[in-house]
């Protein structure tokens, strides 16, 4: 066998053993029972300690110094293979292994004192991985800036300037447009309540609608949704709530669209570092394109009214026009995951500018839920009202992803570039839509972005399946002409 094929050989069985961590990190979310948590702890550090031993192995350096790719998707498998690499030689063993044991421990400490609304009985451990995150940052900086080595974990190629330029750019329009809707009538709402088990019962169907194929995955509930899985096993899981059935079947659609993608990836890269999302901006751009311009568009929310109608009965709501005024209501709120399209993006440079700050250094833990009230209090125009519509609403920092949530912005901008392209190829997409058939659309985005899996670069990728360089322009001019018919500004 050859230097690459040995290297291929060795870094399929990594993969597989990180699919098993997955999901043994899904199991914590869904089914474990929660006095299991200082064990899972441990058997996740465990996991990892074998996973960093693996992608930090000598073996790998020589392989990658001797292996001769063949054609493009080798280059690729040795540029990602590469970058893991390095990164995991850069950090130290024992810091892998205790950041997997903190943060699967963390996770179960946040979820508590959200429920009792206790930010300071989370804020030691809280310090926690901060700590450890800046020691990961600082050896993988090589000098530069600590949470651009971060970033790179969920965006390779970006940098914590650029997404601040974006940002920068963005929220102008967007704080005009939202204190123009602001001013209207809000839309009527849904008058429930809503039974969660018909809520499943329905979020099934919207799924089945999106293409998601039950037979290599499962819907199950949880705090907070996500995605889990990659190849054969892509699960995903939801919430309900009695009185607000779009919290079910929009965080269902989003997670479909991100289990989508890596159905989608040619099986061919399966267990290798290209048999899986490229990017978490970019695999935020699936998620949000399938929840927002294709299942919060006029057409598809007239369809979903009636099988919503079907299986609620009265809704509340006078006819399909109301219905969809109502899955795009503009209103106050505090979580980011329920928040409109308009004002989703301002959640998440609240949160962009807050986590670099904490990195630097030049915010204290301590003194980090005094800053995000401070902060939402600016950006929205009113107070928090406890700690679980605050900094204790996601689930992110406990499980030191410090560095992620820019991508969800990243997504929504990704998206605005891919559905102009869309629109350009499938004219008569909004016929589609109005009967419930999405495959005009999913077909699009699997055949032009999604079954490439790892082997493009983020922008690259965009790039390729929308015909331009991505930029923020797209999306803020389809915000600007949806919302201004809508709400007849």
């Amino acid at each position: 066998m050859s230097a690459y094929d040995d290297l291929m050989a060795f870094t399929r069985e990594t993969e597989a053993l990180k699919m098993i961590s997955m999901r043994l990190g899904w199991d914590q979310e869904t089914m474990m029972p929660r006095g299991a948590a200082q064990q899972r702890g441990e058997e996740m550090a465990a996991m990892e300690t074998v996973l960093h031993a693996r992608r930090s192995d000598p073996r790998v350096g020589d392989w990658l110094a001797a292996a001769e790719p063949g054609d493009a998707v080798g280059r690729a498998q040795l540029r990602e293979i590469r970058r893991s690499y390095d990164r995991a030689t850069r950090v130290p063993a024992d810091l892998a292994r205790e950041l997997a044991r903190l943060t699967s421990v963390a996770q179960g400490i946040w979820a508590e004192a959200r429920e009792a609304q206790d930010v300071a009985s989370f804020l030691p451990t809280l310090a926690q991985v901060v700590a450890l995150r800046r020691q990961e940052a600082e050896v993988l900086s090589d000098g530069g800036d600590a949470y651009d080595a971060l970033v790179q974990d969920y965006e390779p190629g970006s940098s914590g300037a650029e997404i601040a330029a974006i940002f920068d750019a963005m929220r102008p329009r967007l704080v005009a447009l939202r204190a123009a809707i602001l001013e209207k009538p809000l839309p009527r709402g849904l008058e429930g309540p809503f039974d969660p088990a018909i809520q499943m019962a329905v979020s099934e169907q919207l799924a089945r609608a999106f293409g998601y194929d039950f037979s290599r995955g499962r819907i199950d509930k949880a705090v907070h949704p996500f995605s889990s899985g990659s190849g054969s096993d892509v699960r995903i899981t939801t919430r309900t709530n009695p009185d607000d059935p779009f919290n079910c079947f929009y965080s269902t659609i989003h997670e479909v669209g991100h289990a989508s993608y890596e159905l989608a990836i040619d099986p061919a890269y399966a267990m290798t570092p290209l048999g899986q999302g490229v990017s978490m901006g970019v695999h935020e751009s699936q998620s949000r394109i399938y929840e927002n311009q294709l299942g919060r568009s006029r057409a598809f929310t007239g369809w979903m009214y009636e099988q919503a109608r079907a299986a609620f009965g009265q809704l509340g709501l006078d006819g399909a026009e109301a219905f969809y005024a109502a899955a795009n209501r503009v209103q106050n709120g505090y979580i980011r995951t329920e928040a409109d399209e308009v004002q989703y993006n301002l959640h998440i440079m609240l949160r962009f500018d807050l986590e670099r700050a904490l990195v630097s250094g030049d915010l204290a833990v301590g003194d980090l839920e005094a800053a995000w009230n401070d902060r939402f209090a600016a950006d929205f125009g009113y107070a928090v009202d406890k700690p679980s519509n605050g900094m204790l609403q996601d689930v992110h920092w406990s499980v030191g992803l410090f560095g992620y949530f820019p991508t969800y912005a990243l997504g929504n901008v990704y998206a605005g570039c891919l559905h102009e392209a869309l629109r350009r190829a499938v004219p008569d997409l909004d016929a589609q839509l109005a009967v419930g058939d999405t495959s005009g659309a999913t077909g699009w985005l699997r055949e032009n972005l999604q079954r490439h899996g790892g082997l493009y670069t983020p922008r690259e990728v965009i790039e390729r399946a929308s015909g331009v360089a991505p930029s923020e322009g797209p999306l803020l001019s389809y915000l600007e002409a949806k919302f201004t018919a809508l709400y007849d500004l």
